[in-house]
């Protein structure tokens, strides 16, 4: 049984030059095999000029972009640190004659005053705004910040025997630990500059001094921080803090000792010692730090206080978003994932009172 077959070419069109390949590779592979690669050689010998020339324009163009951003942002933060300066000098009178009181008051116990300033102001500042947030992960009031959850549905109330384990844990390691550590650290401070010197620092060494802080704690914190996700110490340590998928404003402290150490109370205190700082500024700068942490853990993202949306997927995905800032995780490509998901559009201040999940929100789940 013979099968017959037809052939047509009206819809198959050959250009001649593809027509003498195919020939050429048939009758000669191997020669033909290297004429096409000297050919694609020579090809990219054509494009790699033009693609230098794209890298070039698009590095003159990101050079553009940053050097007009930069210009405008330090025209902003000289006319914004100008503005406060003039209130700084304007209270500043006020300001020094109470510290000179303080300091008659407590002539010769300097130690009570650098207490009150270092572990009962940020004590303060720490458990009144977690009350607040504590209201509202336990009763829901009111009724309106549920809106603005992060993960939406957990800690829809939080677990009461969870959280009252969670604040025994925070309490030991701030009395425990956080008091006499401060303490203890009296002394050195002492030895770099007396806390208690009479005058005030000025405004602008003010905003160095936490410039240089933040940037310490950055860079402190992120590398303790990624430390302690290697398999044996976040067995053995870490692991307790990541207990909280869904993280609260109060378990921001909730860790094993030995991170309390490294990674919550180090990264915060060598700023002041290296810089041998007024009891002012390391007053100022501990409550500022409790507060963003509690902002970073507290599962809101609320209008006109900073983003926690890059700390609350750390402890959503675990592997990403170790640092505070996120240049360090820009720079070692430890946010990569996290720059893929909607949670990183929604990661700015939120301006308005409308939630960004509900501006900017998940993509629908796939169905199976």
């Amino acid at each position: 049984m013979r099968i017959k077959t037809k052939l047509s070419f009206s819809n198959v069109i050959i250009s001649p030059r593809k027509f003498w390949e195919t020939c050429w590779s048939v009758s000669n592979p191997e020669r033909f095999h290297l004429f096409k690669m000297k050919g694609e050689a020579g090809s990219m010998r054509q494009e790699k000029p033009k693609q230098e020339e794209r890298i070039w324009g698009s590095m003159k163009k990101a050079a553009f972009i940053l050097g007009s951003g930069l210009l405008l942002l330090v025209a902003f933060s000289n006319s914004v640190s100008g503005q406060l300066q003039r209130f700084w000098d304007a209270s500043g009178c006020f300001q020094q004659a109470q510290w000179e009181r303080l300091l008659s008051t407590f002539e010769g116990k300097e130690w009570i005053l650098y207490i009150i300033a270092t572990i009962l102001v940020p004590a303060l500042v720490f458990w009144s705004f977690n009350g607040l947030l504590l209201v509202a992960d336990t009763a829901r009031k009111p009724n309106f910040i549920s809106r603005y959850r992060i993960q939406v549905g957990q800690n829809e109330p939080v677990d009461a025997m969870k959280l009252r384990q969670s604040i025994r844990t925070v309490l030991f390691n701030q009395c425990m630990i956080s008091v006499p550590m401060v303490v203890f650290l009296y002394p050195i401070i002492k030895v770099r500059g007396d806390p208690c010197r009479r005058e005030l620092p000025t405004f602008h060494w003010f905003l160095l001094e936490l410039a240089i802080f933040t940037l310490i704690n950055e860079v402190l914190f992120y590398y303790s921080h990624r430390l302690l996700h290697h398999p044996t110490l976040y067995k053995k340590i870490h692991k307790k803090h990541h207990e909280w998928t869904a993280p609260i404003g109060v378990i921001s402290l909730y860790a094993h000792p030995i991170e309390h150490v490294a990674s919550n109370m180090l990264p915060v205190v060598l700023g002041p010692i290296l810089m041998g700082s007024h009891l002012s500024s390391i007053a100022v700068w501990f409550s500022l730090a409790l507060i963003c942490t509690t902002v970073s853990h507290c599962g809101y993202h609320l209008p006109f206080l900073p983003s926690p949306e890059f700390h609350d997927y750390h402890h959503l995905r675990f592997n990403q978003c170790y640092g505070v800032l996120g240049v360090l995780d820009h720079l070692h490509g430890t946010d990569t994932m996290f720059k893929q998901t909607k949670a990183y559009e929604r990661h700015r201040l939120l301006l308005g009172f409308t939630p960004l999940s509900e501006s900017i929100p998940d993509p629908p789940k796939k169905m199976d």
